[in-house]
């Protein structure tokens, strides 16, 4: 399904160095950043979020899925907000998505759907592409989360 988003600040955690998705690299670095953002409380640290949704977003790409990339969590802020110390904004352009959507026990599910993603042939633009949690993705036996894939203009 296709759709077309806003552009939106997202205020958190941005891993330091780009990692790749080579030798699982990225698994365990953006695995990293999540227990940070979880150990630190970084969802409770931002107040100005306009919404309960924690966004994961993959970014910054030197090429495609197999080049290194950036890694951002945060949560959506009203573009004024200023990140609390310590804390990283990121703003998300406009953009044109392919929605895509992961279900079942998490880690598994969200890996089996960037693996199908991966064997699409959606036209992506390797933009800001994110994963969207939100309170279908509480249950970890059941979760439910949204991935958008920026994909290239057609024509």
């Amino acid at each position: 399904m296709k759709e077309v988003k806003e552009s939106f600040k997202l205020i958190g955690l941005k891993l330091k160095e780009k990692t790749t998705n080579l030798n699982k690299q990225s698994a365990k670095d953006c695995g990293s950043l999540w227990q940070k953002f979880e150990t630190e409380k970084i969802f409770n640290r931002i107040k100005g979020r306009l919404s309960n949704e924690i966004y994961a977003v993959y970014y910054d790409y030197e090429k495609d899925e197999n080049s290194p990339f950036s890694y951002f969590i945060g949560c959506k802020t009203d573009t004024g907000y200023k990140p609390p110390e310590g804390l990283s904004e990121l703003m998300i352009p406009a953009q044109k998505y392919e929605k895509f959507l992961a279900k079942g026990p998490m880690t598994a599910c969200i890996s089996t759907a960037w693996e199908k993603i991966w064997d699409s042939d959606v036209n992506r633009k390797f933009g800001f592409d994110f994963e969207i949690y939100d309170e279908r993705s509480h249950d970890w036996n059941n979760a439910e989360v949204a991935i958008l894939i920026s994909i290239a203009e057609e024509g």
